[in-house]
Order: C-alpha cells, then structure tokens, then sequence
C-alpha cells in the first residue's frame, strides 16, 4: 500500500502544548528507529552467519513495529510505502511520548 505522507519535514501538523514548551531543546536531534522484530541468537550461530540464511523474527507480519528513541520505546505503528522509500504511520503514542 502506498500512502500520502502529507508534510514530509518529520514534524506533526499541529503540535501538541508541550512541544511548544521545550523551547530551544526541540532542536536537538534525536535517532528515531524502526524495530521491526527480533531474535537471540548463540554468538556462535551470529559468527556463521552467511548470505542467503532467513531469520525468523519473534514478531507476526500483521502486528504493529516499535517505534524507539533511545532504545526506549514512543510509539507503535504500521510499515508503509512512500513512493519508493519505506515510512510508518503512527497508530498509537506512549503517554508522555514514553520518554
């Protein structure tokens, strides 16, 4: 499914309060990732890991993926296409923003 992503500059359209009130903190720059899934593994199954092997994550194709800053999780959504590139739409927000 491909989807219009609205404005693509990573902000929301209409901020809530509290983003107003972080004043020059909401410049800093924050690594937001996508965890999709994942799997423990014996170190000596990571060091023969070859091209071609499948992994099989401990999460089901239709459950949402976790959205994290940190390491530490913000939200849930759902993986869609934007044009070419992969986006996720944000189906629910930790309260708080889980930070």
């Amino acid at each position: 499914m491909t989807v219009d992503p609205g404005p693509m500059d990573g902000q929301p359209t209409d901020p809530p309060g509290d983003v107003a009130r972080l004043g020059a903190f909401g410049a800093i720059s924050v690594r937001l990732a996508i965890e999709v899934g994942g799997i423990r593994l014996k170190l000596a199954d990571v060091l023969a890991m070859a091209p071609g092997q499948v992994h099989v994550l401990d999460r089901r194709v239709d459950q949402p993926v976790d959205v994290l800053i940190s390491d530490r999780l913000v939200a849930r959504g759902e993986i869609v296409s934007v044009g070419d590139k992969f986006g996720v739409r944000l189906t629910e927000v930790m309260p708080g923003g889980g930070l």
